[in-house]
């Protein structure tokens, strides 16, 4: 059965990653890739989030990671970027790390719907990679539903299936319409499958 991620998936994965780090400040383990991710010129996803789930946010870097993928997230790879102030110091960088990413990961939370930045990254992005953005909801209890600002019906959604084998996988699907797998989205050529054939 799919099922959405969860607030305590999240921090299972930041929980891991703070364990093999033996550092327990969730934003200076982000940024102890900065040395490896300042020089990186292009990345698998761009990571769209609120600046107040930093906690849920690295876990779900960790969890995107641990799928292989190259993630952007701003306070790590340009941890002098002031999110605070919307500047168009601060758009340009972003516009430019966006074009540089493959797809956008939109982290759904509570903390969005306050956000700046984020419904400019969703609509930036989508109008350049349309078919390249995928919402990520974390809510409380796997048995939720999901419901964000009405925009966010327009893209697809990633969730996880346990198989009665036990396998996980993770997919991106519009309900009902389509789906791809979390992999071919995340190398920005998504092989989209109808759900009608």
């Amino acid at each position: 059965m799919a099922t959405y991620y969860t607030k305590a998936d999240a921090r299972g994965f930041a929980s891991t990653k703070i364990q093999k780090s033996a550092i327990r400040d969730s934003r200076l383990i982000l940024r102890e890739a900065v040395q490896a991710a300042t020089n990186e010129d292009s990345f698998d996803i761009f990571l769209s989030h609120a600046s107040h789930d930093s906690d849920l946010i690295l876990g779900v870097k960790a969890l995107l990671e641990s799928l292989r993928f190259r993630v952007y997230v701003d306070w790590v790879n340009d941890p002098l970027l002031d999110r605070a102030k919307v500047t168009k110091q601060s758009a340009g960088l972003l516009r430019r790390r966006m074009r540089q990413s493959k797809s956008l990961v939109w982290a759904a939370t509570e903390a969005a719907s306050d956000s700046k930045w984020m419904p400019w990254e969703l609509g930036y992005f989508d109008g350049f990679k349309p078919n390249q953005v995928a919402i990520l909801p974390l809510v409380n209890n796997a048995s939720d539903t999901f419901k964000g600002q009405e925009y966010l019906d327009l893209y697809p959604v990633i969730r996880k299936n346990i198989y009665s084998n036990g396998k996980e996988d993770v997919f991106v699907e519009e309900t009902g319409v389509k789906w791809t797998t979390v992999a071919s989205f995340g190398s920005g050529a998504a092989s989209w499958h109808n759900y009608s054939s």
